[in-house]
């Protein structure tokens, strides 16, 4: 009888293990997918967010406004209702991947598991209380710590960017090594996945995934027990599943191995003291029982559940630091003058909605095809962190492509075809006569007028005679732009040939998204 039900439990392991994998390959394919495959359209590959109800309650509260996608969020409500937080041990890549990065670290010999105080796992909670006041009041930092945006954001900024240039690398050296026909199959497979190599907060955001990641050298899944906010709102929701767990005291031998091997410290034993909300039901303390004596039955189990202790206090006082801090998010010099630097991407929606929208994924600068939406450092101020802007001189904003405006889980950028994107002015450029060569040098280049998409070209030369150092004069053709017909995309940026700082520049004034941000008022 203990043989069988040690084999129950220990098929259960192996089938979340399996599923992890499987949810996990799921979300790199759909993570590789985000790029230009040759089509206008590329399908829902942001689908993954739209199952994160922590995304869809603080993207609605904060935007005032509910994204229809947002509705498979329920389903991931209704399965935690029923089963319990499956899906933060069945489901979550993030989780899924500090479980195998703890497994390696404990068969390294590099972590080994000990008792710990109960106290951390209420960081989580007061996290989610800070998170959602905040969103009340239309501030949005789900996208902070909600593992799905810091995963996704990690991987395209950090993650495959390094992995691109030490594949770079490898194959410098199969080249150097005569293996020319092994490197170009290598080289062609990693060329479709269209990874950008520049980003320019790749270092940091490496650095913080790295840091989360070596947190389970301290304990087993440290950002799920301690961090992570969407857990602990499936936590709040699992307080009724279905599943309880439940210790035969005949065959228990209080050896106490379930509380040392459980990921999440949910305390299995003794199961008065058993913790449901942290429970992520792996099964692994009824896997590991010497005398198979954990089961987890669907009938009804008589007894007062353990719950973590959460200090009135603190609850009575992180709404009140979130209503303190909101000022100082908004401290930001773009709260009294648009940005030059922030150009956003075309579709995007108002600056306030924006910010009250966008949770930081980095689905769009994944998916720009020429690298040239990059992460916010300061530009939005502290509630912009992350947020994109368009860099013209790292990429500049295909003319006929709108795959950002598709990808974007939250409708912080507004869903445009092609020819509605063609329209949309995210910027102006202006000419720096000081350092364009016509005007400064009298050198001959028309540089930006060939690669200005629009039609009518909003770049057009004009003559004009620059005087020489020497007194001579040279004639040439110069540029100048029409701003009534540049939309702001920054090809003529990106290709100036003035390499240290282009003598063409775009800035975001002028954008069709702000009523404000404009050349001249209408008085």
């Amino acid at each position: 009888m203990k043989r069988e039900k040690s084999r129950k439990y220990r098929l259960l392991q192996a089938l979340r293990i399996l599923s992890q994998w499987f949810f996990f390959g799921l979300f790199l394919y759909l993570f590789t997918r985000t790029r230009f495959t040759g089509s206008d359209v590329i399908g829902p590959v942001e689908r993954f967010f739209h199952f994160d109800p922590l995304l869809a309650i603080v993207a609605t509260a904060a935007g005032r406004a509910f994204f229809a996608a947002f509705v498979w969020a329920g389903a991931t409500v209704l399965l935690t209702l029923v089963l319990g937080r499956v899906v933060c041990g069945w489901v979550c890549p993030l989780g899924s991947l500090h479980q195998f990065f703890s497994f390696l670290f404990k068969k390294a010999k590099l972590h080994r598991p000990k008792a710990a105080s109960a106290g951390p796992l209420k960081w989580k909670y007061v996290i989610l209380i800070f998170i959602l006041t905040g969103s009340l009041l239309g501030l949005n930092l789900a996208g902070w710590l909600d593992p799905l945006s810091f995963l996704y954001r990690s991987f395209a900024t950090a993650v495959f960017p390094a992995l691109g240039h030490a594949t770079k690398g490898f194959l410098s050296l199969l080249y150097a090594l005569g293996l020319s026909g092994p490197a170009g199959t290598v080289g062609q497979r990693f060329e479709s996945l269209t990874v950008n190599p520049v980003y320019l907060q790749g270092f940091f955001l490496g650095l913080l995934f790295l840091a989360a990641i070596l947190l389970n050298l301290v304990r087993e899944r440290f950002w799920c027990r301690v961090l992570c906010p969407a857990g602990a709102l499936l936590g709040l929701l699992s307080v009724g599943n279905v599943f309880k767990l439940k210790i035969d005291r005949n065959k228990c031998i209080d050896c106490g191995l379930c509380n040392l091997q459980c990921q999440t410290q949910a305390s299995p034993f003794p199961d008065e003291e058993w913790k449901r909300a942290e429970c992520v039901y792996c099964f692994t303390c009824a896997a590991v029982c010497p005398t198979a004596a954990i089961g987890f039955p669907s009938r009804d189990v008589a007894r007062r559940e353990k719950r973590v202790s959460l200090d009135r206090r603190k609850i009575l006082w992180t709404p009140i630091a979130a209503l303190a801090a909101l000022p100082f998010f908004r401290i930001a010099p773009s709260g009294r003058r648009a940005a030059a630097s922030l150009i956003r991407p075309p579709g995007a929606r108002p600056e306030p909605e924006f910010l009250s929208t966008c949770v930081k994924c980095g689905e769009c600068m994944k998916v720009c095809p020429t690298g040239g939406l990059q992460p916010v450092l300061t530009a939005a101020g502290p509630e912009g962190l992350w947020t994109p802007r368009l860099v013209p001189r790292i990429g500049y904003c295909e003319y006929y492509c709108s795959l950002c405006s598709q990808v974007c889980p939250t409708g912080a950028i507004k869903e445009l075809s092609v020819e509605e994107k063609l329209t949309v002015k995210i910027g102006t450029a202006w000419v720096d006569k000081n350092r364009c060569l016509p005007y400064a040098l009298g050198e001959p280049c028309i540089v930006c007028e060939e690669h200005c998409p629009t039609s009518p070209k909003a770049i057009r030369l004009v003559e004009h005679s620059a005087l020489l150092p020497d007194g001579t004069v040279s004639a040439q053709m110069a540029p100048v732009v029409d701003v009534s017909a540049c939309i702001g995309c920054g090809i003529c940026e990106n290709k100036c040939p003035v390499v240290d700082r282009p003598a063409i520049y775009v800035t975001s004034v002028g954008e069709h998204r702000s009523e404000t941000n404009r050349l001249l008022l209408d008085i």
